[in-house]
């Protein structure tokens, strides 16, 4: 799980129903299908413009009339359940899911399995009732990586105090697997760890208002902060501009642009890139070999689930310049507007 396994892909979507895609390599009984893309919020940019279009994409190169029929619960575990409903009333083939709760999304497996229709955890794992395939990053090993990054950052500043930890929400459990990574890199280090949070719905004004209150407790005793995404490590960072003092190396993760840009102006000390690319064509590769009559196989299994994982990208000040070259996710111009451009010319962003 410590490697980067690749697939062939290339991507699709939007915002509600959408046709989808293509050609050569499309075949067989795929033509004409339906195909459910359910995402869990929008507390995160990246399932509107990245993760979705990108699906979409692929999927249309794989099948030219095939159909996808997106939708985003927006923090609702209710409202994600009669979404499946409605994408099965609708008929659809394949389901693929990012649950906004993993343990409830064990419902819409059922449903869909009486149904006979698949099911592809996406991003995050359904627990209680395995679906048919998991298409991930490494949770576990984004948290690993972002905590040790922070750990041997502080270690070589000679940083002292001790650590918060803001973790993602308690209802997904790829944000425990990232939790059990933070706490590999983190419990040994040397380093105390003052307090930990469990952020409801990844919201950021959560995270924000209880890293304030952290603040008052801890003051300048806080020697970082470990968040377990962007919009944590952003709302850990207002926290500390509110009250009126330094801001701590703060980790985050998902690379947004919000969040690239507090790299490269010092706010934010690392974010992590994912191969959302990646994992979003190989979402619609097996999704497609589904419809198709195929039975994809995993290169490892997880929860009894068969699964393909992919590892991300510690990205600091560093590397950012390098990270951005090559990223089909963010460019240098997105990032680099405004009052950042002074400070993207000293990252070296061109």
């Amino acid at each position: 799980m410590r490697r980067l396994l690749t697939i062939a892909a290339t991507v699709l979507l939007t915002a509600t129903t959408v046709t989808a895609c293509s050609t050569e390599e499309g075949g067989g009984d795929s033509q004409g299908a339906k195909v459910a893309f359910l995402m869990p919020d929008i507390a995160s940019t990246r399932y509107e413009l990245y993760d979705s279009p990108l699906f979409e994409a692929r999927m249309k190169e794989l099948c030219a009339d095939c159909e996808v029929i997106y939708n985003n619960a927006r923090a609702d575990a209710s409202r994600q359940q009669q979404q499946a409903d409605s994408a099965l009333a609708q008929g659809v083939d394949v389901m693929v899911v990012d649950p906004v709760d993993s343990t409830a999304a064990a419902s819409i497996v059922n449903t869909a399995r009486a149904q006979g229709v698949p099911v592809i955890a996406y991003d995050r794992p359904i627990l209680e009732s395995p679906p048919d395939f998991y298409v991930s990053f490494d949770n576990e090993a984004i948290g690993e990586s972002i905590g040790q990054s922070l750990v041997d950052h502080l270690r070589e500043t000679g940083a002292e105090g001790g650590l918060l930890q803001v973790n993602g929400s308690p209802t997904d459990a790829a944000a425990g697997l990232i939790k059990q990574g933070i706490h590999t890199a983190i419990d040994d280090s040397g380093f105390e760890l003052l307090a930990e949070y469990d952020t409801p719905d990844w919201q950021p004004s959560d995270a924000q208002e209880w890293v304030s209150g952290q603040i008052t407790r801890f003051g300048d005793g806080i020697a970082g902060v470990v968040a377990a995404n962007d919009g944590t490590g952003g709302g850990a960072i207002a926290a500390f501009k509110a009250a009126g003092l330094p801001v701590p190396p703060v980790t985050g993760n998902d690379f947004e642009v919000a969040a690239a840009q507090r790299v490269v102006a010092g706010d934010q000390y690392n974010t992590i890139s994912k191969p959302i690319k990646t994992v979003a064509e190989a979402a619609a590769e097996v999704a497609h070999q589904f419809v198709s009559g195929e039975e994809p196989e995993g290169e490892t299994t997880l929860f009894d689930t068969p699964t393909m994982l992919f590892e991300p990208t510690v990205v600091t000040g560093e590397n950012i310049a390098e990270v951005l070259a090559e990223s089909d996710q963010i460019s240098p111009n997105e990032v680099c507007t405004g009052g950042y451009a002074a400070a993207c010319d000293a990252a070296g962003v061109a």
